[in-house]
């Protein structure tokens, strides 16, 4: 059986980065990472700017000035101001060239068209320079940067209309199980609604992996083979939920090994999510996680996050970890390490009641994973305990 330690390891090894470029819409960006560097066809600002609601002024000895016009923004006129003459300014607006600071309305007392400034003012007072953001040809963002709302923001005020970005896996989730149905229906004797893939896409959706495909697959060996196989060919990674232990008809196993997989590690030495799958086949990664719903939720911000965070080339690919006192006692059982819902915040953290693999109304209300190594046996209130903050 593999150690967790073993385990993270073989996934870090094993998965390498999809450096394939790929172009999109600015607008459609959001979450992708630059596949080179993005430099400016503009000037940002492309004109002189005011910062502020007043008045520009063409500055001269005395504190009074007369006004001669006034320029919004989106005004394209200029106009011409002689040393003692101001124009009535809005922020964003484009200075005139011939004014050389600007004064807020607040602090200018208005007489007919003659102004009086509060002080004297240095020159660009208040005035966005000429590419004071970034300057025609100058690096905007750098390879690698993550186009966050903020970025497709800029990246559009440069007139930038479509980006390279690195590619993202195409993800396939396969359910396996006759005991499955969809909501919505009746539930007969003896069958469940199926969760785990939506909530598993929920998971993809929430980090931005968005080429996500669901496939459902009986408990019948030439069926999951058949399914298995053209997933495999058509995708970057592979989640499977169920079918992966040693039950009657838990094909999953048998159907990989036909198939050919590369079996990286199979069987975790954790509680939940023991009988996990780590395999690859060509470029195609594998994982078979179990169907209990909150050991796949588990073994995905373990394991297959690592995966995602490896394909998009990232340096820090898994989730970050931290010392928190505990707010709970908990008594571990078995020699397993183990991953225990919690609930953090400030600081502290609550170890939830309802631990067992099957249970999701504890996760649904989880913001992190306390992780109780082997060492430890018991955990007290007021101890400092390892917790792995989830992305949620």
């Amino acid at each position: 059986m593999t150690s967790i330690e073993d385990a993270i390891q073989l996934v870090k090894a094993s998965v390498k980065p999809i450096l394939i470029k790929t172009t999109k819409p600015v607008e459609k960006a959001g979450g992708y990472f630059l596949f080179e560097d993005q430099f400016s066809p503009i000037n940002m600002p492309p004109f002189r700017q005011s910062a502020m609601d007043g008045y520009a002024l063409n500055l001269h000895d005395s504190l009074t000035y007369n006004v001669i016009g006034e320029v919004k923004a989106g005004d394209i006129q200029q106009p011409i101001l002689k040393k003692g003459e101001a124009v009535r300014i809005f922020t964003g607006a484009p200075i005139p060239d011939t004014a050389n600071a600007v004064m807020m309305q607040e602090k200018v007392k208005t007489e007919g068209n003659k102004i009086t400034i509060e002080h004297t003012i240095t020159e660009e007072y208040n005035i966005r320079p000429l590419g004071e953001q970034v300057k025609t040809g100058d690096l905007a963002l750098k390879k690698g940067s993550k186009l966050t709302p903020a970025a497709i923001g800029y990246l559009s005020s440069l007139g930038i209309k479509e980006v390279s970005v690195l590619k993202k896996p195409s993800i396939a989730i396969i359910t396996t199980g006759n005991e499955l149905i969809e909501g919505g229906q009746i539930l007969p004797f003896g069958k469940i609604y199926e969760s785990n893939s939506k909530m598993l896409l929920a998971a993809l959706y929430s980090l931005k992996f968005y080429d996500v495909s669901i496939h459902k697959v009986e408990d019948d060996f030439e069926k999951t083979v058949t399914k298995l196989n053209t997933v495999i060919n058509d995708h970057d990674l592979v989640i499977i939920t169920g079918g992966i232990s040693v039950g009657d008809y838990d094909f999953v196993g048998k159907a990989l090994r036909k198939l050919q997989v590369e079996e990286i590690f199979y069987k975790v030495k954790q509680k939940p999510g023991k009988p996990l799958f780590f395999g690859k086949k060509a470029e195609t990664s594998i994982f078979a996680l179990p169907g209990n719903p909150a050991a796949a939720l588990t073994c995905f911000y373990i394991y297959v996050f690592i995966a995602l965070q490896n394909m998009m080339n990232r340096e820090a690919t898994e989730l970050p970890r931290i010392k928190a006192k505990s707010l709970s006692n908990f008594s571990k059982k078995g020699d397993r390490p183990q991953f225990l819902k919690a609930v953090y915040t400030d600081g502290t953290v609550e170890i939830l009641e309802g631990q067992s693999s099957a249970m999701q109304h504890t996760f649904a209300v989880s913001n992190a994973l306390v992780f109780a190594s082997d060492e430890v046996n018991k955990i007290n209130k007021n101890d400092m305990v390892e917790t792995i903050l989830l992305p949620v």
